[in-house]
Formats: structure tokens, C-alpha cells, sequence
């Protein structure tokens, strides 16, 4: 069974850190792009990172960059979003999903297989 499965999501408040994981199974982790998407009460899904498949090629929101940072590791099958300096903005429920296309994934890029979710709110 192919799954994403997302921690780390939790309340922390204006200006702290959290890095949110997404551990993977039932796929050969190695041929996926990987990107970590939100979504806020009322708004709609923004794309906030992603990662190609084993070349490293980063993509980042403008709302995000400097702030987070994605990584993957291939061997434990993890894609994780560190974020730092985090804002009331920010409250979002975080997914991560993964992509068959290669090179960078980008927002236009289709994803084909898609987590939960996991919550993240960020008080001021």
C-alpha cells in the first residue's frame, strides 16, 4: 500500500521552529519528486516546497524563502520542511505528496499520491 504519512505538525508560537516529516511506503521513494504543500482555513492549496528526485533541485514560495528548508532522505524514505521564524501566516494544515515528473517539481507540477496532513498553528 503506497503511503504518506506526516508528523510534527503542533502549536507553537510567533518566531519558533518546527520540522515536519513525512515518512514514505510502498513506493521506490528514490523516482518521486517530493513537495510540501498547505492549505489555511479559507484559502487555497499553495505549493511551499518541493525537491526532485536525487538531484537536489529546490523550489520555495516567495512567502517561505529563507524561512524553510526542505530536505529528503532517500534512504530512510523522509521528505522533511524545517521552518524557522515561523508567523500567524503560517497556520496552515501541511501535506506532503509526491510526483512522478522529473526535474524540479513545481506548483504546476501533478502529484499523484498525497498524504493526510498535518496541522501546524503558529500563535502570535
Amino acid at each position: 500500500q503506497v503511503r504518506l504519512v506526516e508528523s510534527g505538525g503542533e502549536l507553537v508560537q510567533a518566531g519558533g521552529s518546527l520540522r515536519l516529516s513525512c515518512a514514505a511506503s510502498g513506493l521506490t521513494f528514490s523516482t518521486h519528486g517530493m513537495g510540501w504543500f498547505r492549505q489555511a482555513p479559507g484559502k487555497g492549496r499553495e505549493l511551499v516546497a518541493s525537491i526532485s528526485r536525487n538531484t537536489g533541485l529546490t523550489y520555495y514560495a516567495d512567502s517561505v524563502k529563507g524561512r524553510f528548508t526542505i530536505s529528503r532522505d532517500n534512504v530512510m524514505n523522509i521528505v522533511y520542511l524545517e521552518m524557522v521564524n515561523l508567523n500567524p501566516e503560517d497556520t496552515a494544515v501541511y501535506r506532503c505528496a509526491a510526483t512522478t515528473s522529473y526535474g524540479r517539481p513545481l506548483p504546476s507540477t501533478p502529484y499523484q499520491i498525497w498524504g493526510q496532513g498535518t496541522q501546524v498553528t503558529v500563535a502570535s
